[in-house]
């Protein structure tokens, strides 16, 4: 449960605590305390915002008790609609508490077999991510893109920079599935296509992350596509593949080899951390006797445009017809109902 007071009072503390002499002297942990006491300092500046608005919609009725006004009808019923989307909004943000929440995120798509239909599949939903997080404010980067052949994409992985980035997009982690007319059969006959779809915090205090460098098979490649400002066309490009685990990581965004090599062995790190904080969390749900699955690989939405209009959720079996507010960024009752329910 939201306490106004209980939070008051840790921002006090950390406030404190933020100057301290030798506050700066352990800067990894000095960063922690700073984000969290950004985050909560955001939580009360948002919590005040909606007390304030539910108060002015409290007015409003009691203004429409003495006076039987149409357009003060039609303006409470505008303040009830904008206060029931900054209170759905303020729910999902307290959802965000577990250790990576607060963080930036990468977002991978990888097309599955399929082809053109599939790249294509992976360029729509690389879109309505980009517009989701743009609707929200995020800053997003594109870290490496590879184009497919005719269209769509073979791979791309942006960056997403905002509070709570990772929190969100977490849900989003799995294969993402399409039914449709494919526009690239001349036969017009309908085709399903698969996306995986991968999520890793933004993780800047990796330096507790040891990685062997004969457990590493890194490749040079020609940098290609809608890269970041620095894509030149040289193999500067860098994939790294992380052999016992199996994990790729790719980057051709930076200035430079070097540049490159360290913003993916950042997100290789970034992927082992998150790897054994799964692992943790499972074994924690296994001694607690919690029967929740992690299975990132399975498949969790449908995108169905043909032979009828539908998406749904198979987690949490939220649904809508509404495919085009869906594809324009609107996933949040997605992620929502993913949140309460804990099927991330």
């Amino acid at each position: 449960m939201f306490d106004p007071a209980k939070i008051e009072t840790e921002i006090n503390e950390l406030e404190k605590k933020s100057i301290e002499p030798d506050f700066w002297n352990h800067q990894a942990e000095a960063k922690k305390v700073m984000n969290r006491l950004t985050s909560l300092k955001g939580q009360i500046q948002r919590y005040k915002k909606l007390v304030e608005l539910f108060d002015e919609t409290n007015i409003l009725v009691e203004l429409l008790k003495e006076e039987n006004d149409e357009a003060l009808g039609d303006e409470l019923m505008e303040k009830i609609g904008i206060l029931e989307d900054k209170y759905s909004d303020f729910e999902i943000e307290l959802l965000l508490s577990d250790e990576f929440d607060n963080n930036n995120a990468y977002i991978s798509l990888h097309p599955g077999a399929g082809g053109t239909e599939s790249n294509d599949w992976a360029s729509i939903l690389l879109r309505m991510y980009t517009m989701w997080a743009e609707k929200r404010g995020f800053k997003v980067d594109t870290i490496d893109f590879q184009p497919g052949d005719v269209a769509g994409v073979k791979s791309v992985t942006l960056q997403i920079s905002g509070e709570k980035a990772f929190g969100y997009l977490k849900c989003e982690k799995g294969v993402h599935r399409l039914v449709r007319i494919s526009p690239f059969d001349s036969a017009g006959r309908r085709h399903t296509s698969f996306c995986s779809v991968d999520v890793t915090p933004e993780i800047d205090d990796v330096e507790d992350i040891v990685v062997d460098e004969k457990d590493l098979r890194i490749d040079t490649y020609r940098a290609s596509g809608a890269g970041g400002q620095h894509v030149n066309k040289t193999d500067s490009a860098i994939r790294i593949t992380h052999l016992p685990t199996k994990i790729v990581v790719q980057c051709q965004n930076e200035r430079s080899q070097m540049q490159n090599k360290e913003t993916a062995m950042k997100m290789l790190k970034a992927k082992l951390k998150q790897l054994e904080a799964e692992k943790q969390a499972a074994k924690l749900s296994e001694m607690t006797g919690e029967q929740k699955k992690i299975e990132w690989g399975s498949q969790i939405r449908s995108y169905v445009l043909q032979p009828y209009t539908m998406i749904k959720d198979h987690r949490t079996n939220v649904e809508t017809g509404n495919v085009d507010d869906v594809l324009n960024g609107g996933i949040d009752r997605f992620i929502k109902a993913c949140l309460l329910e804990g099927t991330w």
